[in-house]
């Protein structure tokens, strides 16, 4: 079958640089599934991306879809073929279903008995023609958080196209879509490149290349990067790439050409973090540093054009950057005139959510909480004060005007507010620390208070919004709910906080809002929803850990009210699980747990019905199990806890094989039962293992 290269470039006005990686990858993902669900055969697939347009290259495409060769099972024969030989009513309406005629019918046996069979045959269709008829579909297939329309059609895409290119080989696929027909002219750089007609797909990288657009992501961030390098050599700097950062200035530019400028050095008394934010965040800016890690009166950035006049260019950079620093320093100034007082008092009149009342009442939520928490931890005095100061004051930084233009430099302003307006250095850390971690993989908080008052603020966000009826719902997630159940997940996992258990917090975050009456639900679905939203954040850390996935469903199913019990139980498993003797351990406890269901829960044990010292030593090894399971457990030690467990083996498998559990005599069997039951009760608080899989 001949191939050919096929080439789909959409070209838009500038895209924003945030949704060019996400539209690149739809447009491959969907492309590829449809090339498959159409049975047409190719290769390579290379996705290009610029901030005017999306470009898919693929290789050795099929000039045709494979022809389908199939037989379908229909009727038996007895139901297909009256008494005469000919074709029933039910045997018609099957070729009629199927699309063929009755003398493509055939008579086949399957499984011991005769049947009809419909002989498919479909000759594929050219793939130039399915293009043409299909491929808007799957570009309509296309969706953005943010969309738009424009003129007179109805076509929703993240900016308006401007043209299509559609190649097949050397010919033109007169794609129609979004008031665009595809020829083969694309459009180079903006300002230095031109039209130009392609000849085929090869062509295309090596065409545009020439119109000063590099068409390749990595290529693009590969030189960013390299002339970073370049800048650093040079001047002895150090520039911090923030990933983030260079990623979206890659899908900014078309040819990326660092420079730098420079700024007031008076502007290096303003904190650090609000200089990088000024740089990143308003102008997309690195950040430049000395030898000694502090930031110098310099700052890099990516121009999308070649090197001509680069003075000029970087003059007018270190105008704007200017005026934005100038902005912060009156904010940050103006800032430290209002009393943490005031701006504590401002948060009453700043909506949380509307049916969760304001800040301050979040605020308010926040402090009970950590109170609460502290009690349960026996904190001293001193602790619990600057933890009830810490609670009160944690978000006075969001009525501030710095905050207001950066939010996210709420906490590292309101440390450096509440330091500079005199309160404990504790206090001033914690403001700070309780934002962490901030998303997966970042610092988790180190100091006491602004670890208690991280939990509170993540668990009223989380309790809150399922107590109104907002959950995260698939892939939508927009109050970040699931990140901050798993920042709640990942400090009890650090902290191994005994009396702080995932049951004690919803339930006291709870509590409280019930008591405000902020709760619209009923609180046993609410409680019930919060459990295994909160389990399946706990199963997340175990796969973070790496931990086999039936080591995880047997932790799991033992609960997950302490997070780092339950990782160092699954840790313990893993070291353990592949060792000869411990399966024959979870042997002893697998078929003591399968045997105990077919008891009752109301039978207990009654020692005075053993017939067999097999069932008094098994009961005399629970007893002792049971003691140095418990204290191991107090302890929090899961090896000490295993080893507890894997000492009643010997007696489980002695008890089986000297005893008929199910005995004839009704109390003798209920009593075997629930000897078994107390087995299964003590080690199910370890784990299912059950649920464990050994190599066989």
């Amino acid at each position: 079958m001949s191939e050919r290269d096929w080439l789909l470039e959409i070209g838009c006005e500038e895209i924003p640089a945030r949704f060019v990686e996400g539209g690149l990858k739809q447009l491959r993902e969907k492309t590829v599934t449809w090339l498959k669900e159409k049975r047409i055969a190719h290769g390579e697939v290379n996705a290009y991306a610029t901030p005017r347009r999306f470009t898919l290259l693929i290789k050795g495409v099929a000039a045709k879809q494979e022809d389908i060769a199939a037989e379908v099972r229909g009727p038996a024969k007895r139901i297909a073929m009256d008494e005469d030989g000919f074709w029933t009513k039910a045997a018609q309406g099957f070729a009629r279903k199927q699309g063929v005629d009755v003398t493509g019918l055939a008579l086949k046996e399957y499984k011991g008995e005769t049947y009809v069979f419909a002989l498919k045959h479909e000759e594929g269709k050219e793939t130039d023609s399915l293009l043409q008829e299909e491929l808007p579909t799957v570009l309509n297939s296309i969706h953005f958080p943010k969309a738009m329309r424009w003129g007179s059609g109805r076509t929703r895409f993240i900016r308006p196209v401007r043209w299509l290119v559609c190649l097949w080989g050397e010919e033109v696929v007169p794609v129609s879509w979004a008031g665009v027909t595809a020829g083969r002219q694309t459009r180079g750089h903006r300002f230095l490149g031109a039209a130009v007609d392609l000849d085929h797909p090869a062509s295309y990288v090596e065409t545009l290349r020439q119109q000063h657009v590099m068409v390749d992501a990595m290529e693009r961030q590969a030189l960013i990067r390299s002339q970073l390098e370049q800048l650093e050599q040079q001047h002895g700097w150090t520039i911090p790439v923030d990933p983030d950062l260079l990623d979206e200035v890659t899908y900014l530019v078309e040819t990326p050409t660092a420079l730098f400028g420079r700024y007031d050095e008076a502007y290096l008394s303003l904190p650090p973090a609000v200089l990088i934010t000024t740089m990143r965040e308003h102008q997309r800016y690195f950040p430049v540093e000395g030898a000694d890690g502090k930031l110098l009166p310099y700052f890099v950035t990516v121009r999308n054009g070649d090197d001509h006049a680069l003075v000029t260019v970087a003059k007018g950079n270190e105008k704007v950057l200017s005026a934005r620093l100038a902005d912060a320093r009156f904010f940050y100034e103006e800032d430290q005139k209002l009393p943490i007082a005031t701006a504590v008092a401002k948060l009453d009149q700043v909506v949380y959510y509307e049916e969760l009342g304001t800040i301050g009442d979040q605020v308010r939520r926040i402090r009970a909480g950590v109170q609460e928490m502290a009690a349960r931890l026996q904190l001293s005095e001193a602790e619990v004060a600057q933890l009830a100061r810490a609670a009160e004051i944690c978000k006075f930084d969001l009525s501030t005007q710095m905050v207001y233009e950066f939010p996210e430099l709420s906490g590292l302003m309101g440390r450096d507010y509440a330091v500079k307006a005199g309160e404990d250095q504790q206090v001033a850390d914690a403001i700070e620390e309780y934002h962490y971690p901030r998303f997966a993989g970042d610092r988790l908080p180190t100091g006491t208070i602004g670890t208690l008052i991280s939990i509170a603020d993540k668990m009223d966000a989380v309790v809150s919004a399922f107590a109104i009826g907002i959950q995260p719902t698939g892939s939508q997630d927009p109050y970040g709910l699931r990140r901050r159940a798993a920042g709640v997940i990942h400090i009890l996992a650090e902290r191994g906080w005994s009396p702080l258990t995932l049951s004690a917090l919803i339930d006291l975050t709870l509590q409280k809002l019930t008591a405000d009456g902020w709760v619209k639900r009923s609180e046993e679905e609410v409680r019930a929803e919060l459990e295994s939203f909160f389990r399946l954040r706990v199963k997340a850390l175990l796969q973070e850990a790496e931990i086999r996935y039936d080591i995880i469903d047997a932790v799991l199913a033992a609960g997950v009210d302490q997070p780092k019990l339950v990782l160092d139980k699954a840790r313990t498993l893993a070291t353990r699980v592949n060792a000869e003797e411990f399966k024959t351990v979870v042997e002893g406890f697998s078929r003591a747990a399968n045997l105990a269901k077919q008891g009752t829960d109301e039978s207990t044990v009654d020692s005075g019905r053993f017939e067999t010292p097999a069932e008094h030593a098994l009961w005399n090894a629970i007893q002792e199990t049971r003691e140095t399971f418990a204290t191991a457990a107090a302890d929090r030690d899961t090896e000490r806890m295993l080893d507890a467990l894997s000492e009643l083996a010997p007696s489980i498998h002695t008890f089986f094989e000297d005893v008929l559990v199910m005995a004839e005599d009704e109390a003798v069997r209920r009593n075997r039962l629930a000897l078994l039951r107390e087995i299964n009760d003590i080690v199910g608080r370890y784990a299912a293992f059950n649920q464990l899989v050994f190599a066989s």
